[in-house]
């Protein structure tokens, strides 16, 4: 053979390689998510790139089988037709069986590996739904070495109890990544990324951590004054209102409408609490539930308020529908009173309630010490302090100095957050 024509059969082997190559690698980093879309927009080699990934045996087999004899084939052109002539230019045989075997082994590791997997990778699913027909015709005429050499395979992963199956399914730390890779990208904007990373939160945290407390309740006793009551729903920002029974929030009876009972008030009617057309059934949930589990409730039931009770049947706090999406929305919901005030470029004013998941994200702390055993920045206090807080109480976590400023009845009003410079914590 001489040396013009061994060299394109070392270049046509070459361009086998890199097709096999760069197929191999762009079904095997194909996403999975991108080629059911592709397929749902009319494309049907999706649909065989997918089954492929579901079973790459039998493609996995072909392209071990074709790269091997084609790397085999080119070393034997090459010592045969490259040696007699790199002999006359060297007059030393091992030098020349070096030079060819270098030669050749080059080639194919740029030209026929190297290369096209990189192309293969930067352009996955482009590759794989072009090669796969092809891919899956190589496989129909190498069907019997496939058999043998598949079949062979499969004993041993079964004899040493190794699964073989393919794995995508989707997690919420899958599409975490996808999120920050897309807001990275510039493909989801800011807002957006807060909006699902907030969606994805309501699965984690519980109706607590955003309920307004027993202590803040606004409520009135059955028998109260009309004058009492009115006073009270033009002083309270609340819509909402509980009426209990021996003014014990144990015994409530349900709720009445600021509107509903005003309006009875402006014709010059008699009203009391307990009127059927203004007394409204409370809906009462544990205080187990996450915040998408009410959603959903309140989906179910028609209704955008809710009584939260503990294992021991008491009350202890409210929750509005209003309350679960400021979760949902975040910094795009108006909120009067802010529980997270930036005061200086290194400190923040947090309000003792304030649900721990909201400092995690204001702070940029990664997280904060066995946060199973409570929900706000008050708890964590109490917590770490391991004692009733008072006054001037710090704790240190994560590069900030957490400081006591305001208590009230063993609860913490307001604390100081600072951020421990380097030159401090030296």
């Amino acid at each position: 053979m001489s040396v013009i024509s061994a060299v394109i059969s070392i270049l046509l082997l070459i361009g086998i390689s890199a097709l096999v190559s760069s197929s191999e690698l762009a079904l095997a980093s194909s996403r999975k998510v991108k080629l059911q879309i592709m397929a749902k927009e009319g494309d049907t080699r999706a649909l065989d790139v997918l089954a492929m990934q579901d079973n790459p045996g039998s493609f996995i087999t072909v392209v071990q089988i074709v790269l091997n004899a084609v790397a085999i084939l080119a070393g034997v052109i090459g010592e045969s037709a490259l040696s007699p002539y790199l002999v006359e230019l060297t007059g030393h045989d091992a030098l020349s069986s070096i030079l060819s075997f270098v030669f050749v082994t080059s080639a194919f590791v740029l030209l026929a590996d190297l290369m096209p997997k990189r192309l293969g990778m930067s352009n996955s699913e482009a590759i794989a739904i072009r090669m796969v027909r092809p891919m899956m015709v190589v496989i129909f005429i190498c069907k019997p070495f496939v058999w043998v050499f598949d079949g062979a395979a499969n004993s041993i992963f079964k004899v040493l109890g190794v699964s073989t199956v393919r794995k995508d399914d989707m997690t919420s730390e899958d599409i975490y990544a996808v999120m920050d890779a897309g807001a990275e990208a510039g493909v989801l904007k800011h807002q957006e990324h807060h909006l699902i990373a907030n969606i994805f939160e309501m699965q984690e945290r519980t109706v607590t951590s955003v309920m307004t407390t027993r202590e803040q309740i606004v409520y009135f006793d059955s028998h109260a004054s009309e004058e009492l009551i009115i006073q009270t729903m033009i002083r309270e920002p609340h819509h909402k209102f509980l009426v209990c029974s021996d003014d014990d929030l144990e015994q409530t009876l349900g709720y009445v409408e600021s509107r509903t009972f005003l309006a009875q008030v402006l014709q010059q009617k008699q009203v009391r609490l307990t009127d059927q057309n203004i007394l409204r059934t409370a809906l009462f949930i544990p205080d187990t539930l996450t915040l998408f589990d009410v959603l959903e409730t309140f989906k179910t039931t028609g209704t955008d308020f809710a009584v939260i009770v503990n294992e021991y049947a008491l009350v202890v706090g409210v929750i509005t529908l209003k309350d679960v999406m400021s979760i949902v929305m975040g910094e795009l919901v108006t909120i009067d009173e802010q529980p997270i005030v930036q005061r200086t470029e290194n400190s923040w004013l947090i309000d003792g309630m304030t649900p721990i998941e909201d400092v995690i994200r204001t702070l940029d702390i990664l997280n904060f010490p066995n946060a199973e055993n409570y929900e706000t920045i008050s708890g964590f206090m109490m917590y770490m302090l391991r004692k009733i807080p008072k006054k001037t109480d710090v704790i240190e976590h994560a590069g900030y100095k957490f400081e006591i400023l305001d208590t009230e009845n063993l609860k913490i009003n307001q604390l100081l957050v600072t951020r421990i410079e380097i030159d401090d914590m030296e």
